[in-house]
């Protein structure tokens, strides 16, 4: 009988034991640096069928992974299978080349049998773009005052120091509300989360009409933007006094509009001018956005 104890005993122990060991790899962390650009974007080396390296910007707006005609012409792993009609937030009637399976290397992740998709432009310096797709069901932690994404499976144990917001959906992309004030008035508005836009704010063109916004703001200067397939926009800058993000103000933040459009900027943007002020956690069912002020907050914003 003892003997039966003691051997039950010993298998337990081990079978506790086995669970303890497997579970740091469950709950692995994993490390991605990054380079914030001088346009404001997250910037990430990654090798293509373990032959092309590129660097590649992370986009929280993107789903898809994506290489400019510039990177293509020198890229060698890459071939491609098809074009499609796409359509982006500059226009539609674009075309783009489609390649059905490849290999992507990031740090120490890999993936197999990735599709890739032909564009015109990406973030200044970078050959091409990626999205949360790839981190599926995974916590995605950006540290910009140490340059750095950790993918994680549980959030970090500072995260009641983060500010939570909700985040709302569109065409499977995420928003959050902020308040603007627009001369005496604080007016809510939902604002797409676009990491690769370098600017702070732009409006969608219903706000902008519905608010007046090229006689209630004070016009600074006028600027030509290009989507992903090249498409031109002319857009206004302006000065918003404040900018209220979950319980954050931004101050005197540049903002831009499309004057007198109506209907092709569908949606309001939060830039990137905007985002790198603070650190920022995505849960990993993507139903909320963490937020903590970090040291680039009160820095001078970005003329691009």
């Amino acid at each position: 009988m003892f003997l039966k104890k003691y051997s039950l005993f010993i298998l337990l122990f081990l079978a506790t034991c086995q669970l303890m060991a497997q579970r740091p790899s469950a709950l692995k962390q994993y490390l991605i640096p990054f380079k914030l650009t001088a346009h404001n974007n997250l910037s990430i080396k990654g090798i293509l069928n373990q032959k092309d390296t590129v660097e590649l910007m992370f986009h929280l707006a993107a789903s898809s992974v994506t290489l400019t005609e510039e990177a293509i012409g020198r890229i060698k792993s890459v071939t491609f299978d098809r074009t499609d009609s796409v359509s982006s937030w500059g226009g539609a009637g674009n075309t783009s080349r489609h390649s059905k399976s490849n290999d992507l290397q990031i740090g120490e992740l890999t993936w197999k049998n990735i599709p890739i998709w032909e564009n015109k432009n990406s973030g200044p310096s970078t050959d091409g773009k990626f999205g949360l797709d790839l981190f599926k069901d995974k916590i995605v932690d950006i540290d910009f005052e140490e340059s750095k994404i950790f993918i994680r499976d549980e959030l970090p144990k500072n995260i009641k120091k983060y500010q939570r917001l909700s985040i709302d959906y569109n065409d499977d992309m995420m928003f959050v509300t902020a308040q603007c004030q627009v001369g005496n008035t604080n007016i809510s508005n939902m604002f797409l989360i676009h990491s690769g836009y370098a600017g702070s704010i732009l409006f969608d063109d219903q706000f902008s009409n519905a608010n007046r916004l090229s006689k209630q703001l004070t016009i600074t200067s006028e600027k030509q933007l290009k989507d992903s397939y090249g498409n031109i926009l002319k857009i206004k800058k302006a000065i918003l006094s404040n900018f209220t993000l979950g319980d954050f103000d931004l101050k005197n933040i540049p903002v831009g509009f499309f004057d007198g459009a109506i209907g092709r900027q569908k949606m309001s943007i939060l830039g990137g001018d905007v985002l790198k002020r603070f650190n920022i956690i995505i849960d990993a069912k993507r139903e909320f956005i963490y937020l903590k002020p970090n040291k680039l907050k009160d820095t001078a914003y970005s003329d691009v």
